[in-house]
């Protein structure tokens, strides 16, 4: 396996690397983000900043529910600007504070469909490569999520998400 350091190299600053490899049931998401690993975790783990960042541009976020421990359990409800609402819920397996977290993701729009996402945040001299893995239960449900728009609602994300942590 790759150091983060050079896994880091690979990944622009300020850019998204998505890779779905076809006939896999896993989406693997990296980016090399300026900022430590802390402020990160914080961004993604506080009820209070995730709404700032999470999700595509022009939609907002309200957490209804974030307990970012073992067990615990997420919801977020996104209004998009023609006022469609979008709800997302899971589950926390594991949260290891401020390097990794494992969670179920369900998009409340096709049931069913779980996927289970780890998260990663290495250190890069003082910048974090931050890394997902998002297995889906079938190659068919990550090529739907594929297609409904997850590269773009990802990239936007992060670009937020960025744009937070400068504050």
């Amino acid at each position: 396996m790759a150091t983060a350091a050079r896994q880091a190299n690979e990944v622009k600053a300020g850019r998204t690397k998505v890779v779905a490899q076809p006939g896999k049931q896993e989406v693997l998401v990296s980016r090399l983000l300026d900022a430590p690993r802390e402020r990160i975790f914080q961004a993604m783990t506080d009820a209070k900043l995730i709404p700032q960042w999470w999700g595509p541009v022009g939609y907002t976020t309200t957490v209804e529910k974030l307990e970012a421990k073992p067990g615990g359990s997420w919801r977020f409800v996104q209004k998009d600007p023609a006022g469609n609402v979008h709800a997302f819920h899971g589950v926390f397996h594991e949260v290891a504070a401020p390097e990794r977290t494992v969670m179920t993701f369900e998009y409340e729009g096709t049931p069913g469909n779980v996927l289970l996402q780890t998260t990663s945040l290495e250190d890069v001299n003082g910048k974090t490569l931050l890394q997902q893995q998002l297995v889906f239960q079938s190659v068919q449900a990550r090529d739907g999520m594929v297609e409904m728009g997850m590269e773009k609602g990802n990239n936007e994300s992060l670009d937020r998400l960025e744009a937070l942590l400068r504050k």
